[in-house]
């Protein structure tokens, strides 16, 4: 059984919504053992979007990488995911962040996520689940976060009305 972190992240539509059906559509095919608070969140990349509402969740399972990975893809496409322009808005976001100790570099997946060591949107909830966790070269998540300039743009604003 591997386990898996996700990150999860929303800015149309009701926001909340959308990072609960997906982690309730998540949770039909992985056990979820972990769920940060919910933040929210200042855009990167386009700055004249709305804010995100974003989260992490820890996971078991099964399924390889890749297969997790087309899975995070339906999910977001059943709830709505169009995949249009980069770092654009988009009602549903589910990034695979770290699967167990496996490090890929590949077209289709890149393992840990290569961009999650410099975005407090990312770490914040990360840390709050499992700050000792150890990523390539050796740093934890928490020394990560440390590492990042403030302001971080991440205020938490409370839990999942459905666990």
């Amino acid at each position: 059984m591997a386990v898996a972190f996700i990150g999860l992240g929303s800015n149309l539509g009701d926001r909340r919504a959308n990072l609960e059906q997906a982690v309730n559509k998540l949770m039909e095919s992985i056990r979820v053992i972990g769920l940060s608070s919910i933040y929210e969140t200042d855009p990167v990349g386009r700055s004249e979007q709305p804010p995100f509402l974003n989260a992490v969740i820890k996971v078991e399972t099964d399924l390889p990488a890749e297969a997790l990975l087309g899975l995070l893809f339906s999910v977001e496409k059943d709830l709505g995911r169009q995949r249009t322009l980069r770092w654009g808005p988009r009602t549903l976001d589910l990034d695979l962040l770290v699967y167990d100790d496996v490090v890929l570099d590949r077209p289709e997946l890149t393992l840990p996520h290569p961009e999650m060591t410099n975005r407090a949107f990312v770490l914040v909830p990360l840390a709050e689940i499992e700050p000792n966790l150890r990523l390539p070269g050796g740093q934890t998540v928490a020394e990560h976060l440390a590492n990042l300039a403030p302001p971080w743009g991440v205020n938490q604003i409370g839990g999942w009305t459905q666990k």
